[in-house]
């Protein structure tokens, strides 16, 4: 196993730096700079993401034969660690990296021609309806019904935590079509558009927020909503679980290592700026060793990143590592953003939403605290939910003691 980079992967990753250089806009550094989660309004996002498109690079993963680039395993790790060392802004998972893996795999032909273009361009926007009231990462006890009628399914239920659903125009949906059996053996996977009659959203605050533009999630009611079933329908029904299960592998399969380097170089830029006992922050022996600590942390995370990177470059499939790689990092994540805000300090505390929306609108407004304290509150308490979504830490280490230890 070699995790070195070749002649002709540096070369690539020059390419990279020098793309992004040219492409990452003043108008959207700014933006993401006031990204309390790396998400910037619907508008950036797009944005960005036909940016990428142009170049070839927004749908890395994708095969060929569906217009994704013929990138290797390697360099596709070297572009998702690129972007994350330069602090660009997150692309919206839900379309790209989640929906379409499934709808490429079970997909059949019209539905892979009617989605993935749309997908691709970015025109068409995706949301994810998962987790009910009653099931979160007990999935498998989910209760929103489909119902056939004629040539229909008739929704009623209501699904939560729903990320971004006030600007999607398509969902996919796990819903209940049978209760014979397992709880597993009836559910079916479907996709619909979000303008159905009985749909409707409602916003859910959040410790973090919402401000104007960067809401986050929401509750999503159907209430007797019809769909074709030949349309929506992913693959048969009732086996639903499957591809859910199938869909998890690409939702929990990320890089950590690139972001959580760039997210500790920020706090490492606060705390040479904030003082202690008279000096930098960064010389109080305390909070040297939590930074010291974090930096090996992430060594290992990367090291071991790119060994899983290098098993798939030559082929082999990604398992339980996703649920490793994914409770590592949401932690790791909350660390950091813990640490930053130590750094920060007593400017964390005039944290309110209109200050917040005031300084993201980038008007002359006197702010009662520095720039780059603005940020750090709310994505403190915005990334206490890294360790829930995506299947919770705990369920992450069941499945990894269940897979691997065979416990």
């Amino acid at each position: 196993m070699d995790l070195s980079f070749t002649k002709e992967d540096l070369a690539f990753q020059q390419e990279v730096r020098a793309w992004i250089a040219d492409a990452y806009t003043p108008e959207l550094r700014r933006k993401n700079a006031m990204s309390k989660n790396g998400y910037i309004d619907k508008e950036g996002m797009v944005e960005w993401q036909q940016k990428l498109d142009q170049k070839g690079w927004f749908v890395a993963n994708w095969p060929e034969e569906f217009g994704g680039p013929t990138l290797s395993a390697t360099e596709r790790y070297i572009l998702n660690m690129e972007m994350s060392a330069a602090g660009t802004p997150t692309t919206s998972p839900m379309g790209k990296s989640m929906v379409a893996p499934v709808i490429m795999a079970f997909g059949n032909d019209e539905q892979k021609a009617k989605h993935l273009p749309s997908i691709k361009a970015s025109t068409v926007w995706w949301c994810q309806g998962y987790s009910e009231p009653g099931a979160g990462s007990d999935l498998a006890s989910l209760q929103m019904s489909a119902v056939r009628d004629g040539d229909d399914y008739v929704l009623n239920g209501s699904k939560i935590w729903t990320t971004q659903a006030q600007f999607a125009d398509m969902i996919f949906c796990l819903v209940r079509t049978s209760k014979e059996g397992k709880p597993q053996q009836g559910i079916s996977f479907i996709v619909f558009p979000m303008n159905l009659p009985g749909i409707t959203v409602s916003s859910l605050p959040t410790l973090d927020g919402p401000v104007d533009g960067e809401q986050e999630i929401n509750q999503v009611y159907f209430e007797n909503v019809r769909v074709p079933i030949k349309e929506s329908l992913i693959g048969e029904e009732n086996k639903g679980w499957t591809y859910a299960k199938y869909l998890l592998q690409f939702e929990r399969g990320n890089a950590y290592a690139p972001g959580l380097r760039n997210a500790l170089a920020k706090t490492k830029k606060i705390a040479a700026l904030e003082q202690a006992d008279g000096e930098a922050l960064t010389h109080d022996p305390d909070f040297a060793r939590k930074m010291a600590l974090m930096e090996i942390k992430i060594d290992s995370i990367d090291a071991t990143e790119r060994r899983i990177f290098s098993a798939l470059s030559a082929g082999q499939a990604l398992g339980p590592e996703s649920s490793m790689l994914k409770c590592v990092g949401s932690e790791t994540q909350q660390e950091i953003s813990a640490l930053a805000l130590e750094a920060t300090g007593g400017y964390c505390a005039p944290f309110v939403r209109d200050t917040f929306a005031i300084a993201r609108e980038g008007n002359n407004a006197e702010l009662p605290t520095p720039d780059y304290a603005l940020p750090v509150a709310p994505s403190y308490l915005n990334y206490r939910k890294a360790s829930i979504y995506a299947g919770s830490n705990e369920i992450q280490r069941n499945i990894m003691s269940k897979m691997i230890l065979a416990l």
